[in-house]
């Protein structure tokens, strides 16, 4: 009974962390958990470590997703504009949390015998005084960003 009631708080410790601290408290619930069930505090602490290892990867997955699809936003509407066209731009999420918008100007066309990109410069509405500039480069699927984070899927894991 005493074990259920630590883990009931332990339930709701996310919601006070946040994000950074939600693998470390899964792990924690997951030490907890093998160590109410068996005997053995090596196996509670392995438990332990490989659930913190497991939600620390699946944040930086759901992570790198949300970060994608701001940039493939930004792309699309992008990709359709000649140089110094402005438009708004918006990421709606399937998790309404951090939906962004802002506007973009295309600065100008990079033609080469392998790529055709655009610089880009945007800003972000929630940041005023801010302007982020960026490069993208057609490709068979549309636009996309020409950095390696996370928009090269063939990095796959070394993302």
């Amino acid at each position: 009974m005493r074990a259920l009631r630590l883990l009931g708080v332990l339930a709701v410790l996310p919601l006070l962390a946040g994000c950074t601290n939600l693998a470390d408290v899964a792990g924690v619930v997951g030490a907890l958990a093998a160590g109410s069930s068996s005997a053995n505090p090596v196996a509670a602490f392995a438990v332990g470590v490989s659930v913190r290892a497991g939600a620390r990867e699946a944040l930086m997955y759901y992570g790198r997703r949300r970060q994608q699809g701001e940039q493939d936003a930004l792309a699309e509407v992008a990709g359709n504009l000649d140089v110094g066209s402005v438009r708004p731009w918006k990421i709606e999420h399937t998790i309404p949390y951090g939906n962004e918008h802002g506007e973009l100007r295309v600065v100008r066309v990079i033609d080469t015998p392998i790529a055709r990109c655009k610089q880009i410069i945007y800003s972000v509405a929630e940041l005023q005084d801010h302007l982020f500039t960026v490069e993208i480069c057609r490709q068979e699927k549309g636009w996309k960003w020409a950095t390696a984070e996370p928009a090269v899927d063939r990095w796959g894991t070394l993302q």
